[in-house]
């Protein structure tokens, strides 16, 4: 039995027919394009296009999380470094697998932006900053093994996650990130004089039209790496003003090593688990769209068994990542849409790519350049970066039968639940410490709202039979000659 498809890229491709399916089945003898292996220097350059790819999402969670800590310069490129790494090591064992853990698919793994969010929630909730980190490594490994576990049956739940409830949690990790975009635009120091200051925004919008430029005007691989761009002209716009600190990389090492438990030994917290472990339910849910998406764009359809192999990769990486300083590990749909346009399906290339993440997470050097980006450059260009990611939910919702009332209010509140640590920073200040850790993470609380108010809407009793939107102005006669 084949799931569902969900949110994510399951967006940009359609399921394949029976019969089309058939039609494209690789001829015996012959070797499958997606495990074809392609002249070293193809495979290098296409690798390299691929990291360039996902770059600037992978380094934008420890950036968030590792400001909010309040880490030095120095650790911060250590925690960028290490993410790398661990990206580079998830990203081997979902092309390359292992026994029955990987899909074997063109997969870029990453970290995900949908724990951010309720990372910084629990280094807020932490009061010795110096245990945020542990904290968050002990509940992502609790997370991760515990989804390596369900991966097998995970699938068979999915129907549990329709695009109602995936478009509305990822909606929510795009809005609950921009707020950190517009912080970053102000400037690095909240309590420095010129924080917000007119220069500071005049540089983030200027990255962020160079962003934009570069998406209208040009194509294929500039293209691909606008955010990239942006950023480099962006940090060269900011030198002759004395706005960009290179002290990081001086300072840097050119070889290193992101030594196991660097920030400490992992600590283990029930509120902060319960709240990776939703991340990790989110997660799961997006990789598995992903892969249906990637194996119709590759013509090898993802299959049950492809689908828990994939899933155990993900999981796996994540439970693994954090012995090296890494987050929560998930598939990056932006690398799904650079397979469809060039059409290069080989998953070795995207082990490459894999091999050019951990080669520069073991060169400090290398990794600190993301730390003279300037705040602001990082804020115009974390505009489209998150924004996109809402713009995607907002795509999977089309498709979520918003003509249904049904489907409408489960929408309606899970946003508005979500969004409530957004607006009202406060609101749930007088609830136990344990409990504003999920509370306090828009995305944790959205998710569980939606998935319940689904299954309450969309599953018990006779909530499959929704009806028709009707609209506010309405009268009761109109709506009974509709229904």
């Amino acid at each position: 039995m084949t799931c569902p498809p969900t949110g994510g890229a399951a967006v940009a491709a359609h399921r394949t027919s029976s019969d089309e399916i058939d039609e494209v089945r690789t001829p015996a003898g012959s070797t499958h394009p997606v495990d074809e292996k392609l002249p070293a220097l193809k495979m290098a350059t296409s690798g390299l296009q691929h990291v360039a790819a996902m770059y600037a999402g992978v380094v934008a969670p420890p950036l968030i999380v590792g400001a909010a800590v309040g880490l030095s310069g120095a650790e911060l490129t250590f925690l960028t470094g290490a993410c790398l790494f661990t990206a580079g090591l998830a990203t081997f064992l979902q092309t390359l697998g292992i026994w029955k853990i990987g899909a074997r698919l063109p997969f870029v793994n990453g970290v995900t932006f949908a724990g951010v969010a309720p990372m910084t929630a629990i280094v807020a909730s932490t009061k010795d900053k110096s245990d945020a980190l542990p904290v968050i490594f002990g509940a992502v490994i609790v997370a991760g093994l515990l989804g390596f576990l369900a991966a097998p049956v995970f699938c068979k739940a999915i129907r549990f996650f329709p695009p109602v409830v995936t478009g509305s949690v990822i909606t929510l990790i795009g809005v609950s990130l921009l707020p950190v975009a517009f912080g970053w635009a102000q400037g690095p120091d909240p309590a420095a004089g010129d924080y917000g200051s007119p220069s500071h925004l005049a540089l983030a919008g200027a990255t962020l039209l160079l962003v934009l430029l570069l998406r209208r005007f040009t194509r294929g691989f500039v293209k691909q790496i606008a955010v990239l761009l942006g950023m480099v002209a962006g940090t060269l716009v900011a030198i002759p003003f004395g706005m960009a600190d290179f002290g990081p990389v001086t300072d840097a090492r050119l070889i290193g090593f992101p030594a196991p438990f660097h920030f400490g030994a992992p600590q283990f917290q029930l509120a902060a688990i319960l709240s990776m472990c939703v991340v990790m339910v989110v997660s799961m849910t997006e990789s598995t769209a992903d892969m249906l998406a990637l194996g119709e764009v590759v013509e090898r359809p993802a299959d049950e068994r492809t689908i828990a192999a994939g899933l155990r990769a993900d999981t796996l990486g994540s439970a693994l990542s954090p012995l090296f300083n890494g987050f929560m590990c998930s598939a990056f749909a932006q690398n799904i849409g650079l397979v469809a346009m060039t059409r290069i399906r080989s998953r070795f290339v995207v082990a490459f790519g894999g091999g050019f993440l951990v080669l520069m997470g073991l060169c400090p050097a290398a990794a600190s350049l993301i730390a003279v980006v300037p705040r602001p450059v990082l804020g115009g260009a974390g505009v489209v970066l998150f924004g996109s990611v809402a713009a995607s939910g907002i795509q999977t919702l089309v498709r979520a039968g918003l003509d249904k009332d049904n489907n409408v209010l489960i929408v309606a509140v899970s946003l508005a639940a979500g969004i409530i640590p957004i607006t009202a920073p406060h609101f749930y200040h007088s609830f136990p410490q344990t409990a504003r850790i999920v509370l306090d993470s828009g995305i944790s609380t959205g998710c569980v709202v939606a998935v319940v108010l689904n299954l309450l809407f969309n599953h018990v009793g006779r909530g499959g039979e929704a009806r028709e939107v009707t609209h506010p102005m309405e009268t009761a006669e109109e709506i009974a000659a509709v229904h």
